[in-house]
């Protein structure tokens, strides 16, 4: 399993409408693609700027291909992300997930979940 991280920011003030926007773009688009496993979205505010931490989860490189296109390390954005985020950041990570455990009242994101 890959796991795709970006990261972004906005104002504190903006946080939770950009949460519902990102709710509905980028959540929603991922969750919907073929060979996602799952999406975590973390926030955190730290003085007047919240970072938001989106997580998505993949069954290849090839299934996040075919989500974020032929290049998949670029960041995908959407029409209004430039409303509410400070940067754009142009660039993705991905990481081989090594190890996953949780209990067992926890679904895991993957084909395996428990739950």
């Amino acid at each position: 399993m890959i796991a795709r991280a970006w990261r972004g920011e906005t104002l504190a003030e903006d946080a939770d409408a950009y949460l519902a926007y990102l709710d509905g773009t980028g959540v929603s688009d991922c969750a919907g693609s073929e060979g996602n496993r799952g999406v975590l979205v973390l926030r955190r505010t730290v003085d007047d700027t919240a970072e938001f931490l989106f997580m998505s989860f993949w069954d290849s490189m090839d299934a996040i291909r075919g989500f974020a296109g032929p290049e998949p390390e670029w960041a995908r954005y959407y029409e209004e992300d430039r409303r509410y985020l400070l940067e754009m950041q142009p660039t993705v990570d991905h990481f081989e997930v090594a190890v996953r455990r949780f209990p067992p009242e926890v679904r895991a994101p993957g084909p395996d979940a428990i739950g």
